[in-house]
Order: structure tokens, then C-alpha cells, then sequence
């Protein structure tokens, strides 16, 4: 069964999603690792629960308090109007914000696991050079932690692909829009489509066996571990 265009208009959304929500996750999640990774502080407890929240949470509930919040009458909605930005809900932009939040955790804590690892020597070998924060951070951290942004880049990625509950919530089902490849399964099979689902459903399988097997096989990481 071959996929019809509005098969490959969910893909390309998906696709499209998934490359922008990598590259915000590891912008914002990185120095939120760094922190947790390095802190001594009490506030490392209450912050590293927050972010692992959505892997125990119910997605419906993460993407209905996310509406709420991004709605005409939440905080996050009127800023967003006041800033002439419009509302986020039923957009590509609330698609974007929704799967940062939950797709947090899966970058975050393999880049904390990966600072963790690196020990305190080549920080206070760095010193010893008289290099600066970010100049130990950039030429040393980033380079020893490669592994661990490896693994959160691939399971960021794979994470927004296979999104379902958070999407359907904050993002519906608008064609072109926000109508990803996990909302158009459940569409096929709603409209007993079984055909059709099962090729989308097929390939959703491949690629996570992909994704794991690059993952376990090619990372040096994972293969120490």
C-alpha cells in the first residue's frame, strides 16, 4: 500500500517538526543539564522532577493544562496576542512549544548523564590553562559529552515523531497544519482505512527500530554501557 498525498504532507509536517524541536531542545536543554549536572544547590530536586514530569504524566493532561495556557485566556495566550503574535493553539508554533515540553526530559537527562560522567579532572585540567567558562565549556565539555548529544539529539527526534496525545490536544487536526503523521494513522483507522494505516503504521515501526538500532550499534556510549 502506497501512501497518498495527504500521507506525505503528514510526513513532511513531521519531519518538519521533529528537525525544529530538536534544535530548540537542545538549545534550552543543555544548559538546564549543565545546571543539574553541576549544582549543589536544594532546588536540584524540585527542577529535575519538573522536567521528568512528562514521562510519567498522561500526555492529554500535559497538552490540556498547555492549552489553557496558551489559550485567549491564559498568561502565555494573552502575551503572545499582546506581542501580535496571535494565539498558539491550532498552529505549527503550539505544535512546536507542546512537543518541547514534553519531549524535555529525553534530551535533557542523557546530556545531565553525560556532564555527570565527565568528572571533575578535565574541568580543573582546563583551569590549570587559565581557560574561561565558556572556553572550557565549548573546547572541552562539548567534545567529551559528544555521546550524550548524540543520544538526545536521536531520542528528541524520535520522541516528536511518534507524539500523539500532546499534538492532538494543542495542535487538532488541520491539514498541512498540524495534522502529523500519528494523527493521520488515527484518522485512517477511524475512518476504517486499515490499509492505509497499517503502511503509515509500518513505517513508523521501521524507523523506530532504525533509530534504536543506530542508536545501540554507533554510539560509543551506549556500546560501553
Amino acid at each position: 500500500m502506497s501512501f497518498g498525498p495527504e500521507d506525505w504532507a503528514a510526513i513532511r509536517l513531521t519531519l518538519r517538526l521533529a528537525s525544529v524541536v530538536t534544535v530548540l531542545l537542545l538549545l534550552i536543554g543543555t544548559p538546564i543539564a549543565w545546571w543539574l549536572a553541576r549544582t549543589r544547590s536544594w532546588w536540584k530536586g524540585p527542577v529535575g522532577a519538573l522536567v521528568a514530569m512528562p514521562l510519567v504524566l498522561p500526555p492529554t493532561v500535559l497538552g490540556f493544562y498547555l492549552l489553557l495556557l496558551l489559550g485567549p485566556n491564559g498568561p502565555a495566550g494573552q502575551l503572545t496576542q499582546w506581542l501580535g503574535l496571535g494565539l498558539l493553539p491550532f498552529t505549527f508554533g503550539g505544535l512546536v512549544v507542546a512537543s518541547v515540553f514534553y519531549s524535555l526530559p529525553f534530551v535533557v537527562q542523557p546530556l545531565q548523564n553525560a556532564f555527570e560522567a565527565l568528572g571533575e579532572r578535565p574541568l580543573e585540567a582546563a583551569a590549570t590553562l587559565r581557560a574561561g567558562p565558556w572556553d572550557t565549556f565549548f573546547h572541552v565539555v562539548l567534545p567529551l559529552a559528544r555521546p550524550g548529544f548524540i543520544t538526545a539529539s536521536i531520542l528528541g527526534f524520535a520522541h516528536t515523531v511518534g507524539e500523539f496525545g500532546v499534538v492532538l490536544m494543542i495542535g487538532g487536526n488541520i491539514p498541512d497544519k498540524t495534522r502529523v503523521v500519528s494523527v493521520q494513522i488515527y484518522d485512517h483507522v477511524e475512518a476504517l482505512e486499515y490499509g492505509q494505516a497499517h503502511a503509515l503504521s509500518a513505517a513508523m515501526v521501521a524507523f523506530s527500530f532504525i533509530v534504536l538500532f543506530a542508536l545501540y550499534t554507533f554510539n560509543p556510549h551506549r556500546r560501553r554501557a
